[in-house]
């Protein structure tokens, strides 16, 4: 679905359409919006944990350098 960022005073925003938002999503709740800096997507979502807790596909990409770097070093170190 495709919605059109609006001015809205000083700031902008985005309307979300009933059908979209169910019962989930009511005026004047606060939601917790995330960008994934790899995409370029933004994650709505009511949850606080969701927001801060999200892995996203960047963070297995930097796991995966540090592996290949430091994983025979920090097994040894976790062996100790």
């Amino acid at each position: 679905m495709i919605q059109k960022i609006i001015q809205i005073g000083n700031s902008i925003g985005i309307i979300i359409p009933k059908a979209l938002s169910g019962k989930n999503l009511k005026p004047g709740e606060k939601v917790i919006i995330d960008k994934d800096p790899s995409s370029e997507t933004y994650t709505i979502s009511k949850n606080k944990k969701t927001g801060i807790l999200s892995i996203t596909p960047h963070f297995f990409a930097v796991l995966d350098r540090v592996n290949s770097q430091y994983g025979k070093a920090l097994r040894e170190i976790a062996g100790r």
